[in-house]
């Protein structure tokens, strides 16, 4: 059962390693539109040019853990969400050509600068409908997903998909602000705020929708035990964005990046506390979708060598390109 409960921190790390990073280059393609300028949508795309698609390395590990420690759940969910993974694959396929090929497209730069907003937006989207429709259940029956194609096209999961796309808005403008000076920095400082209450509006609505779309859920939520866990990640989501409030109007570089990431945890923590211990809610627990003892414990080990190379090559990038981009992408 240990092996289990590590494999499933594993994937949950893995998982919000994938958000935290991968979600402020996605980010920054949603904010473009806020930006027209060419110089100015320059140095935006330096300023994720080196991590950008490591950040990526996390959904495959994510993915992969997922295949090796609970294969049940992996057959279930991919069965259950195979056009919007799809569709997400193909969005990011668009945003990682389109990234490759604008700095050196002159006549297109434009198709490509439209291609990059929209494989972001897209990514995101559609991401955030895969977290939305996880949250509402996956209808299971004999160990196999027994809905349609289309289940997940329902509002709930919709919302979550926007809920996300404003997450990732904030988490890119905060990491731009990191990165730039002068009036572009000024007006990113001026977006944060913003996109800070659009987010809470988001967490607000998707914790009162939760418990009232499944009177299960609801009985779950308001049990006793859960409820004193979860009480108090709304004081500390309300604390975290008053902060961000006085960074922005204090013009802070790192804390408004800082305190994003912070709501983005709570956030995070919150789901992890809402639906532990199943794997898939609230049908199928992590016990039983487990793979054997044996094949975890093999792979295990695989994970505890590739997951620090992982984090400190992932670290050493974003080391080696600290401080401030400026115009023509030169790194000071």
């Amino acid at each position: 059962m240990n092996v289990t409960f590590a494999w499933a921190a594993i994937i949950a790390f893995g998982l919000l390693m994938y958000v935290l990073l991968d979600g402020f280059d996605l980010g920054i393609g949603l904010i473009f539109p806020f930006f027209p300028n060419v110089g100015e949508r320059d140095m935006m795309m330096h300023a994720i040019a080196p991590v950008w698609d490591g950040n990526e390395t996390w959904l495959v590990l994510g993915g992969a853990a997922l295949y090796a420690a609970f294969p049940l759940v992996y057959s279930i969910a991919l069965s259950a969400l195979y056009l919007p993974i799809i569709f997400m694959l193909i969005c990011l396929i668009f945003r990682g050509v389109s990234f490759e090929i604008r700095g050196k497209a002159d006549r297109t730069k434009n198709l490509w600068n439209l291609a990059f907003i929209a494989g972001s937006a897209g990514a995101a989207f559609f991401q955030g409908i895969i977290l939305g429709t996880y949250l509402h259940g996956i209808p299971i029956a004999n160990s196999i997903f027994a809905g349609d194609a289309f289940f997940w096209l329902e509002p709930f999961s919709l919302f979550c998909g926007l809920g996300l796309m404003a997450t990732y808005a904030l988490l890119g403008a905060c990491w731009l602000v990191i990165k730039t000076e002068g009036d572009l920095q000024h007006r990113l400082h001026l977006l944060v705020r913003p996109l800070t209450m659009v987010l809470l509006i988001f967490m607000i609505a998707v914790s009162i929708w939760t418990p009232l779309s499944d009177p299960q859920i609801a009985k779950r939520w308001f049990d006793p035990g859960l409820l004193s866990r979860l009480l108090p990640v709304p004081f500390l989501v309300a604390i975290v964005a008053w902060f961000m409030f006085s960074a922005v109007r204090r013009r802070r570089h790192i804390a408004p990046f800082m305190l994003a990431l912070t709501l983005v945890l709570l956030g995070y923590l919150g789901l992890l506390v809402g639906i532990w211990p199943y794997a898939i809610p609230y049908s199928l627990s992590l016990a039983d979708a487990a793979a054997p003892r044996s094949s975890q414990i093999f792979t295990l080990v695989g994970a505890v060598v590739i997951l620090p190379i992982i984090i400190a090559y992932t670290t050493a990038g974003y080391w080696v390109f600290r401080g401030k981009v400026a115009r023509g992408g030169q790194y000071h």
